[in-house]
């Protein structure tokens, strides 16, 4: 299965995503952990990328489709992976379907994580993730074991400069207007499938899978 998983900024992409990877063993591509690691090495992509995920903007897409190609081409990426914060506009669409056309291959599905702006909130501000690993936690609905400390590796959580409510505001008014045109475009092609992301994590999961089968 070749799959993205779309929502808006804090439907819980991200930690769907790692369940469908940790299940179904498929290759992650997220381009936002993607960017934070190339930060994290001080690799000049990461240095300019977090430029604009600190404010709330989308990376370009010049920077954004070269990281993406570069992965895809990887050969772990033959028969199957999951997407995961890209793409985020029509343009970064074309260019995916590009990519994957001159690959021999198409996505097989599009799930959109459905939710509202005042449970995306929430979840947001409350979100801590690992500095070391990555891992993401909620101080609501996943807790670590111990406070601000990692369960997988005993990293520091802390809250993205993303996660404070100005930039949670400017993600999802991005969202609005450049992220949410996909869902028309990927609907015209028939592979998109919506999920009510308003749930509890194991039912939304409960949802994918039946889609996931389904494939």
């Amino acid at each position: 299965m070749k799959i993205l998983v779309m929502g808006p900024p804090g439907a819980g992409k991200g930690s769907q995503s790692a369940k469908i990877v940790e299940n179904y063993k498929m290759p992650s591509i997220s381009t936002g952990q993607m960017f934070r690691e190339a930060y994290a090495s001080n690799d000049p992509v990461g240095i300019e990328a977090m430029k604009f995920i600190e404010q709330g903007n989308l990376v370009s897409d010049e920077i954004t489709n070269e990281l993406v190609k570069h992965r895809l081409l990887k050969h772990d990426t033959e028969k199957s992976f999951i997407l995961d914060g890209y793409p985020r506009t029509v343009t970064q669409a074309i260019a995916l379907d590009k990519m994957l056309g001159e690959m021999g291959t198409k996505l097989d599905a599009v799930i959109n994580i459905l939710s509202s702006n005042d449970v995306l909130f929430e979840r947001m501000e409350a979100r801590r993730v690992c500095k070391e690993c990555g891992a993401s936690y909620h101080l609501v609905f996943k807790k670590p074991r111990k406070n601000g400390v990692c369960d997988e590796c005993g990293g520091e959580l802390y809250q993205r400069a993303d996660d404070t409510l100005e930039s949670v505001k400017r993600r999802l008014s991005i969202y609005e207007t450049k992220t949410k045109p996909l869902l028309d475009y990927y609907e015209k092609q028939g592979i998109l499938y919506n999920v009510n992301g308003m749930q509890p994590f194991n039912n939304v999961y409960a949802d994918i899978e039946l889609v996931l089968r389904d494939l």
